[in-house]
């Protein structure tokens, strides 16, 4: 079984923090006319995923309570992948990198599940 520190040894935690970077990147050149609405929520939803990560991880002790934190980052992703649609979709962000977004969060979601569904190691 392989040992972790903490949740900042997770792989699923460093792409998730690093997507939530990118995002802010990406965002600095959304409209001004969106800041209340689509740059808020994309960011929020994206940070959300790490955050809620560091809850998972604090929970581990309680199998349930760890596994419906990993689901709830999901969730987030889900939300985020919606934003990063109406992102393409307004032409705000490019078809290159609107997939490379997307392939990412496709990458973190198959982890979070496959945490999910492997909690027993991560728990106890």
């Amino acid at each position: 079984m392989e040992k972790y520190r903490g949740y900042r040894d997770l792989r699923v935690f460093q792409l998730a923090y690093q997507l939530a970077m990118d995002i802010f990147e990406v965002t600095k050149l959304f409209p001004r006319e969106e800041k209340y609405a689509l740059t808020d929520q994309i960011r929020r939803s994206s940070r959300s995923i790490p955050a809620n990560l560091a809850e998972a991880w604090k929970k581990r002790r309680y199998e349930k309570a760890f596994v419906s934190k990993l689901v709830d980052c999901a969730g987030e992703a889900g939300e985020t992948e919606v934003w990063l649609n109406f992102s393409k979709d307004f032409g705000y962000l490019g078809e290159d990198r609107y997939q490379e977004l997307m392939d990412k969060y496709d990458e973190i979601n198959r982890m979070l599940y496959g945490m999910a569904d492997k909690a027993y190691k991560f728990t106890g």
